[in-house]
């Protein structure tokens, strides 16, 4: 499946577009002194305002204040009022607390808690010098106009480095795979070291299982869904794309893998970032027909592209207006596309995958579908790893002896006499009734 991708088609420089977050391999060398950061690091970016459809700023201190409660009470918030999260995350967490909420969402924080002194262990350890090269390699190519990735000795491409380290370490069998340098990035960008490289654990194991791997079955098993939903949903684009010949994984690997930081300005990636985290994998999918649609959605746009180029060139072309965050992100989440039916598809998919395809076979049920399944899983971890569960004690009561039933006189063949003389008898001790042995009344009935 790595041969069939190409060494660099996952993280492909030539494609590079001067319009994305990245910049490209000819600026190397460094910005111009008098070009500014924008508000995200950008040097010389056009972020440096808040683009048009942005929040004013009292409802972004309303919603830094939701996250501050929420995040106070983070088991209660993910055990009773995780819808709420979920829109909350739908409409972006705000930048000053995204630090705060992604090692939370992802489960990181509790990796990182239940693993202390693991990650400063893989920082100093030697890496494998297979990997190390390789990584060395790819180092300047991460967001070279960030100012954290400006210069190889600075603190951004040394923490990358250390990062991507410690993951072969931590998973040997995995290795590196080109597209973890920016996801790790991003990651660097909002996080110290250690969690950053928690959240990386995660991404790579939880959210996105199979991905990153020497055979990357996933994305393959993926490449399918995506076709199918494709041709569901959209069957005038995906019939365009068949007639011009192209496959999923001729753009696929870029998007998925990379978390859609090679392909989209980064304020519209921070937002979908805010939502894969809390909803999982079925964003990246509701992201990738949304692409579909604005590039190849309308008759003109398909007529214009005639072959192979032209339509790979459409899908890396779109204007980037269409591409603000709000707007952009309020038709992805329009997308008719639920968890249940993403769960449909991989499982009608993964019965027509060939028996004889080389490498493992796709385990889509590693994957977890959101925070909120990453929440419950980590509670019953920690319930079943505990050293003294607290096992709840039941009390039962004894039940009470039964009382002997009352017994009604035995007078079937008395005489009235006896009954008369008995009733007459000296009183019988306990609780006395006004007819029970009154003279009386036996007189008066006799």
């Amino acid at each position: 499946m790595a041969q069939a991708l190409g060494d660099d088609l996952v993280l492909p420089s030539e494609l590079q577009d001067d319009s994305s977050s990245l910049g490209s391999d000819s600026e190397l060398s460094g910005p111009s002194p008098y070009r500014q950061a924008d508000r995200y690091g950008f040097i010389g970016g056009n972020s440096a305002e808040p683009g048009p459809g942005q929040p004013p700023a009292d409802l972004i201190r309303q919603r830094e204040m939701k996250w501050v409660e929420m995040t106070s009470h983070w088991e209660k918030t993910m055990s009773r009022r995780y819808k709420k999260v979920k829109i909350q995350c739908r409409k972006g967490i705000p930048s000053a607390l995204r630090a705060r909420c992604w090692p939370l969402l992802c489960g990181a924080q509790v990796c990182q808690k239940n693993n202390p002194g693991t990650y400063q262990e893989l920082a100093v350890a030697p890496g494998d010098p297979q990997w190390m090269e390789t990584i060395g390699r790819d180092l300047h190519r991460q967001f070279p106009l960030h100012e954290m990735f400006v210069s190889p000795q600075g603190h951004g491409q040394q923490g990358l480095l250390q990062v991507l380290k410690a993951y072969t370490l931590y998973r040997p069998e995995q290795g590196y795979c080109q597209a973890q340098g920016p996801v790790a990035a991003v990651l660097l960008m909002h996080l110290p070291p250690e969690e950053a490289f928690w959240c990386l654990v995660q991404i790579c194991e939880v959210y996105l299982p199979g991905y990153y791997g020497p055979h990357m079955e996933a994305v393959q098993l993926d490449a399918e869904v995506f076709m199918a939903l494709l041709r569901r949903l959209l069957p005038r684009v995906y019939k365009h794309l068949q007639q011009v010949g192209v496959g999923p994984l001729l753009y696929l690997p870029e998007w998925f893998l990379c978390l859609f930081t090679r392909s989209l300005p980064f304020p519209t990636v921070l937002r979908i970032w805010d939502a894969f985290l809390s909803e999982g994998a079925k964003v990246l999918f509701r992201v990738g027909l949304t692409l579909m649609r604005l590039a190849l959605g309308s008759v003109e746009q398909r007529t214009a592209c005639p072959g192979l180029l032209e339509t790979l060139g459409a899908l890396r072309a779109i204007p980037t207006t269409q591409l603000q965050e709000e707007a952009f992100m309020s038709q992805v989440h329009s997308v008719a596309l639920s968890e249940r039916d993403l769960q449909r598809e991989i499982r009608i998919q993964l019965a027509q995958l060939p028996k004889s395809s080389p490498g493992p076979a796709p385990l889509p049920q590693a994957r977890l579908s959101g925070a909120q399944a990453i929440f419950e899983s980590q509670q019953l971890a920690g319930v079943r790893g505990s050293t003294k569960p607290e096992i709840p004690r039941i009390v039962v009561q004894p039940p009470e002896e039964p009382r002997p039933p009352r017994r009604k006189p035995q007078t079937r063949g008395k005489t009235f006499h006896g009954l008369l003389t008995r009733a007459r008898g000296p009183p019988i001790e306990g609780p006395s009734r006004s007819h029970r042995g009154s003279t009386s009344f036996l007189d008066t009935r006799f």
